[in-house]
């Protein structure tokens, strides 16, 4: 394949950026490069404005409100967005349940559905692990049994990122125990209004309130938010998976990310010289820029092979894995980097601006909780090991 960009794509992305150079407010950009936690406004403001230009929904056929970009354009834009500290697109609506919704719902669904998630109306979670299916989600207990026009769901599911800031969720469940587990579950959006739904938040590591558990007491739900068929749901669930775990490599923002850990190494000393001289961290360095390198070719390979349409099967979780290694290992690097200036800082110290010179450096003071955060990636999305269980057998043959 060619790797290089034609000329129409170079002027897309000159397009790209000068349309992050004018419109990516200052403090967001300053809150996504210093690694600091950003508010539900926030990424609502950043929505509003992308969705202003008609470049939210990148996924989406233009029928619907979509961009219709290319698998190359879109690489373009999220590479330069990471360069530039815009927000990541939170993607459990507009490039998750959306494209679901676009091949396997009905008519009114759409209708009703993908406009509420252009306008930021509908603010979505993702309900598939539960305590005890996580990687082995075909294991999932949360059930949902038909009454009438309704179902009636019961269950817990965990690990609901930003769930506390939703109103909708999509869920698997089970809804036919007498079969094959994956041929028994089904695809249902649920509205978090509903009586019966209990959010509970999971403080992680780093301090943060970013996940969630949630709890289903006889929450009644419409029939006609089920997704396709009933007991299918184990298809469409593949089907946005795939295009998770493609994102969660992350070729954009570890690009962004080694660019800075340079810039720190440049002017860290150790013995009177930077660590750029310091043989050993140098190595380290170009060992991390060679395999990301070879994973954005490979990301490249990939995007190039779907653009008539096809969806990534394997090669999503080799590349799922291999990006998820880069991005921690670059997180470990520039917390080496910084040494002690890399621990975390009480939110308060932060604002009074505690930390000295380190605090104005992208990815400074909050470095040892970011590092913590990213040890999920390897985690979520299917553990890595599953993921390598995924190669073997549907291209090793083992």
């Amino acid at each position: 394949m060619n790797l290089n960009f034609t000329p129409e794509e170079l002027a897309f992305r000159d397009e790209v950026r000068t349309f992050l150079k004018n419109q990516l407010p200052d403090d967001i950009a300053a809150k996504v490069k210093g690694g600091r936690k950003l508010s539900k406004e926030d990424h609502q403001r950043w929505q509003q404005i992308l969705s202003k230009q008609g470049w939210y929904a990148t996924h989406w056929p233009k029928e619907h409100g979509g961009t219709e970009w290319s698998a190359i354009q879109k690489h373009i834009f999220d590479e330069e967005s990471a360069s530039f500290g815009a927000p990541r697109t939170i993607p459990f609506g507009v490039n998750m349940v959306a494209p679901v919704i676009i091949k396997f719902g009905n008519e009114q669904q759409k209708q009703y559905y993908l406009p509420r998630i252009l306008s930021g109306e509908d603010w979505w979670s993702q309900g598939y692990s539960e305590p005890g299916a996580g990687s082995d989600l075909a294991s999932l207990k949360t059930r949902a049994v038909r009454d009438g026009d309704h179902y009636i769901v019961n269950g817990q599911k965990t690990w609901t990122t930003l769930g506390q800031y939703a109103n909708m969720i999509f869920c698997l469940v089970r809804t036919d125990t007498e079969v094959q587990p994956q041929r028994g579950i089904s695809f249902l959006l649920i509205d978090m209004n509903t009586p019966g739904i209990t959010v509970r938040p999971i403080i992680t590591l780093d301090g943060e309130h970013e996940v969630n558990e949630v709890f289903f007491d006889d929450v009644k739900v419409p029939v006609e938010n089920l997704v396709g068929e009933e007991n299918k749901g184990w298809t469409y669930a593949k089907y946005l998976l795939t295009y998770e775990r493609t994102g969660l490599a992350g070729i954009g923002a570890s690009k962004a990310a080694l660019a800075h850990l340079k810039q720190l190494a440049g002017r860290q000393r150790k013995n009177g010289k930077s660590l750029m001289e310091d043989v050993s961290f140098r190595r380290r360095i170009a060992q991390l820029e060679i395999d990301l390198m070879a994973a954005e070719t490979s990301n490249l390979r990939i995007i190039a092979a779907v653009e008539g349409g096809g969806v990534p099967g394997a090669e999503s979780s080799m590349l799922k894995v291999k990006g998820t290694e880069i991005r921690q290992a670059i997180t470990d690097l520039l917390r080496r980097a910084l040494g002690p200036y890399a621990q975390p800082f009480l939110e308060e110290e932060l604002e009074l601006g505690y930390g000295g010179e380190y605090l104005s450096d992208e990815f400074a003071a909050p470095l040892t909780p970011h590092y913590f955060n990213m040890r999920k990636l390897s985690i979520f999305g299917g553990s890595n090991e599953i993921q390598k269980n995924i190669v073997s057998k549907m291209i090793l043959e083992l």
